[in-house]
């Protein structure tokens, strides 16, 4: 490894790419998470994808830099169909529905390793789920004159 030229990508770059390319977020949201426009993550993205593929093509070393983390083993995740909640570890994927319920009305409470709180209504909420959530509403909405 020692001979072997480096490529240096970033610890915002490492996390862009977990967020956009392993956790699925649109790059909207990913900036949300890391507090900073969607440009500017466009930005970090493309850098990023350009480094692994420098990486993996050339046969290069890679070496990540940017300072000293710690990174949080379990993530925290809800249902917003029966109010669950329970904790899995990183680099085990996204759980599909609720181990309690079933519903695959869940979302992450911890909000990833970036951004700030949030609050509101959709706190915490990709827009997917926030999509799913309207769509639930209208659908009870529209069953309730029905059921009269």
């Amino acid at each position: 490894m020692r001979d072997l030229e480096e490529v240096v990508l970033t610890v915002d770059e490492l996390e862009a790419i977990r967020l956009a390319d392993l956790e699925g977020f649109y790059q909207e949201a990913a900036a949300e998470q890391m507090n900073v426009s969607r440009q500017t993550f466009g930005r970090i993205i493309t850098q990023a994808h350009r480094k692994v593929a420098e990486f993996l093509i050339g046969g290069k070393a890679l070496l990540i830099e940017g300072g000293n983390f710690t990174m949080e083993n379990l993530r925290t995740f809800a249902c917003d169909t029966c109010q669950h909640t329970w904790q899995i570890p990183f680099g085990t994927g996204r759980p599909k529905h609720c181990p309690k319920c079933e519903s695959a009305a869940i979302h992450r409470m911890d909000g990833g390793r970036g951004g700030g709180q949030r609050h509101g209504r959709n706190a915490g909420r990709c827009k997917r789920t926030q999509r799913r959530a309207r769509l639930s509403e209208t659908a009870v909405i529209q069953k309730l004159p029905k059921d009269e």
